[in-house]
Order: structure tokens, then sequence, then C-alpha cells
């Protein structure tokens, strides 16, 4: 159940007051927050990758539906098996995938049977074509002990039995659990709604890319950034572009992004240092705090919902500095977004690592640095910065290809010394 505000919430954890947050309080505030949006709908399931299953899939059948071959070569009662020296069997039929051996083997007989081909009755047992001696239309010789009763058969059911979950509700759909659900015949599925996220930067030394670049301003990426993350999540994306530095525009840009969205995403006006009127006009459209976080890039963050004629949604405000808002979208934003959309949750899953080189750390914040995996010359993996760590810096995420997350209470690292690392592969 959410709780039934910021500051409440806040307060009931010890230690924990928004001028000092830890990252992991953080992130414990935002998931009580964000809650699954409502609303599913049908597609087909060539098009229900990246999706999330509204609801639990349950196997209409056996996978496979019979007792099959898996391999090519001889199916034979194991009965028939004789001990260490080679026997000779009688060959009563073929069976291939999709036809197979209307008749029954009995004895010393077997069936020429390829892979996949339902198993004749009286068969338990397969030999692989390559343990055979020598063959003819009518007979083959196996050599002793190259099998044991049962060996290369396929259960019915083995995969999966009619009537069990093959899929729970809120699995992010893979390649592989598509082909799951078309190995049952199913040919669409209930997945949950995409949700709608508007994006905005503010700042009046902002221009889009294109535009005359005048004296003091600077390219706005932020939003291209932004925008290529939650495309990537799912989400259907609003780009209301940049808003300038004065209330009634940033009034009216929440506005029209509360009525239509379920979460709302700025970058930059909430620090210290910014205009006092971004913080007023956030907190007038509901609850919102504004946090300073014991981490680094991101320090500055707002977070809350907002309500515009009767409509909420999620707001984050995230800091203006590039890197910064990639690691507190990846950090902070996008596991709340996946529990908005229904994905079951679980923590991006982290390898441990040695480190290349010394790194200086001040315990009592959390540091997410931008790293560069390798091997070393056995083939271990290891991990090093990609240099300067500036929150400006953007060029060093295209370069890195996983974060190192450096937790709060650890101090300097020492060249060798085992770090915590978040692959960017299927999370950027």
């Amino acid at each position: 159940m959410k709780p039934t505000s910021l500051s409440n919430f806040i307060d009931a954890i010890p230690g924990c007051t928004p001028d000092a947050l830890s990252a992991p309080q953080a992130q414990q505030i935002i998931l009580a927050f964000a809650e699954p949006v409502e609303g599913s709908e049908t597609v087909p399931l060539r098009n229900a990758l990246g999706r999330i299953l509204a609801i639990d899939i349950v196997s209409p059948t056996n996978v496979p539906p019979h007792d099959n071959s898996a391999m090519d070569g001889y199916a034979l009662h194991g009965n028939a098996l004789d001990g260490a020296g080679e026997f000779e069997l009688k060959v009563v039929g073929t069976a291939h995938a999709g036809h197979g051996y209307s008749g029954s083997v009995v004895g010393r007989e077997c069936v020429r049977i390829m892979t996949g081909a339902i198993m004749p009755a009286g068969c338990d047992t397969v030999v692989p074509q390559e343990f055979v001696q020598s063959v003819s239309d009518a007979s083959v010789t196996i050599a002793g002990g190259v099998v044991a009763p049962g060996d290369n058969r396929r259960l019915k059911g083995e995969d999966l039995c009619a009537g069990k979950p093959a899929l729970h509700k809120g699995r992010i759909m893979r390649p592989a659990d598509i082909g799951l659900l078309a190995s049952l015949g199913i040919a669409e599925i209930s997945v949950m709604r995409p949700i709608r996220v508007a994006i905005f930067s503010t700042g009046d030394e902002l221009r889009a890319p294109g535009a005359v670049l005048d004296p003091g301003c600077v390219y706005d990426s932020n939003r291209f950034t932004l925008h290529g993350m939650l495309t990537r999540l799912g989400c259907e994306v609003i780009d209301l572009g940049i808003i300038e530095d004065n209330p009634a525009s940033l009034e009216a840009a929440l506005r029209s992004a509360c009525r239509s969205t379920d979460a709302v995403i700025t970058s930059g006006g909430v620090s210290d240092g910014d205009a006092d009127y971004t913080r007023d006009v956030m907190s007038r459209f509901g609850d919102v705090m504004f946090w300073k976080i014991a981490m680094r890039p991101g320090r500055p963050m707002a977070f809350g919902t907002i309500v515009s004629d009767g409509k909420s949604a999620c707001l984050f405000g995230l800091p203006g500095n590039p890197v910064a808002v990639m690691a507190t979208f990846y950090f902070f934003v996008r596991p709340a977004l996946l529990r908005m959309m229904g994905a079951a949750g679980k923590p991006s899953s982290m390898m441990r690592v040695a480190c290349q080189s010394a790194i200086r750390k001040k315990p009592g914040r959390t540091e997410f640095q931008r790293g560069i995996l390798s091997t070393d010359d056995s083939g271990t993996p290891q991990v090093r910065t990609t240099g300067a760590q500036g929150s400006g810096i953007l060029r060093s995420m295209s370069e890195a290809d996983c974060f190192l997350v450096l937790p709060d209470d650890r101090g300097n690292i020492e060249p060798g010394e085992l770090v915590d690392v978040v692959l960017f592969e299927g999370l950027i």
C-alpha cells in the first residue's frame, strides 16, 4: 500500500532527512511511492518483446505432447539391452518426426527413429546412430554398454505440464519467452499498457541541437539521452522541449504533462543555486520534496506526486549535469518506472570484479563511477575507470560499459580490490 505522504514516510525511517539521504534510502522511498498503473492490452506474440505480462500464462498443453526421441538412432525397450557384449536387433520399421511408427515393438526388435519422433509403443530407450556397429535393412548390431534403459528419451510434459504456470504476471518478455509461448500454441498475450512519460529541460542557456549556439549557451543533450533511455525501457515519451526560466512557463509545462502522462521527468532547476520559483512551482502541484542525496554524481533531486485537474503523475526532478541525469535515472527512476509498468521487481544484477587501479573515495556517499571491463591474461574479468569522473563529461558514458558502484561506507580502493559492477548491457 502506498504511504500517505512523503514527509510522514521519511520521518518513519531512522536517521533519514531530506537534506541528508543515503542512496539506498532514496531508492526505498521512491519504490514505496511508485504504484503500478492500470490497464492492459492484447498484442500478437511477435510484438511482445520487452512488454510486461499482465496475467499469468498457464500451459494449455504438455510440452512435449508425447514421449519422443532426443537423438537419431534406434528405439527399443530397455530390456533388450544385453549386458557388456554386442547384440543384434531386428528392425521392424521407421519413425519420423510428424510420422510415427504405428506398430508395437517387442523383445529384440527396434525401430529406426529420427529426433523428435514419437516413441513407438513398447519403446523407452534410443541408441544413437553413432553407437551402432553395423546396419542392414533388416537388422542392426549394437555395442554393449553404450546406453542404459531410458536414455535419449524426452518424456511427455518434461518441459511443461498442462495446467502449470508457464510465465508469471510481471515478466518482462524476452526472446526465449516468446519462443516458449509459441511452443504452447499461444498466438497473442495480455500485456500491461505502456506508461506515458513527459520530459523537458529547464534553463535559458539551453539550445536544441541544430540551432545557433549563442555565447554562454550549450546544446541540450539531456532530453535526447532521456528519450533514448525511456524508449529502450518501453515507455511512450512526450517531449515538451526546453522550458524557459520563468514560473508561468514551468507551471504550464507541469500542468500539461500532469494531465496526459503517468510520470514527468525534468532536468535542471533542482539544486540550491537554482531559482527559488522552481521549487515553489513544483511544490504547489502536490506532494514534492527536494533531496540532497549522499551520492556522486547527482546529489540534488526532486521526487513526489503532482496533481492537476484531478490527474496525478509521479515527478522526478533530476540534476542538470548530463552524467548525473543518467546515473540518477538508472538507479532511481528506472526501477520506479518498471514498478509502475507492473514489472516484477528485482535489483540490477551486480558482479564482483577486481579493480585495476587505485580510486580515491571518501566514505559517507555512494559513488557511481563509469568503468570499462576487460579480462586479464588468464581470462578473469577486471575493470578500470574511464578516467576523470566529472558529472559533465558525457563522453565517459559513451566510452564506458559498466558502472562501478562504490557504497557509502567504502573508502579508497586499492589496485586488485574487488568492486561491485553493474553492466550497461541490458540496462542502457
